[in-house]
């Protein structure tokens, strides 16, 4: 009878020299390490770090316009909590998200047409 791929036994012999393989590092946890700082918000007083969605914000921002009349200036973000969880989105076919909300601030400069 012929065996099919997946009910061969593979027999293997190993060459090495050491007994124990290495351990295997607990790559997901790297990742929800990175997930957690960029979402939760840090204002580090002692070293004056800004770090998560606040320190892209502030790398980004303000945005001024080629004329030099108006700016758009970063104040504040929020992350919403997803309105379904894991579950219920799996179940409906729906991604997994939340709602980031950023507060912004206007700045239009009038200018005096008399210096001009």
């Amino acid at each position: 009878m012929q065996l099919s791929f997946t009910e061969k036994k593979n027999i293997r012999k190993s060459f090495g020299k050491l007994k124990e393989s290495l351990s295997i590092p607990n790559l997901i946890e790297v990742q929800k390490n990175s997930y957690k700082e960029l979402t939760e918000f840090k204002h580090d007083v002692e070293q004056h770090l800004v770090k998560g969605f606040d320190r892209v914000f502030k790398s980004i921002f303000p945005i001024e316009d080629l004329n030099d009349k108006a700016t758009l200036e970063y104040v504040s973000y929020k992350l919403e909590k997803p309105k379904f969880d894991v579950d219920e989105c799996i179940a409906r076919g729906l991604t997994y998200s939340a709602a980031l909300k950023c507060t912004l601030r206007l700045v239009v400069y009038e200018i005096d047409q008399l210096c001009i």
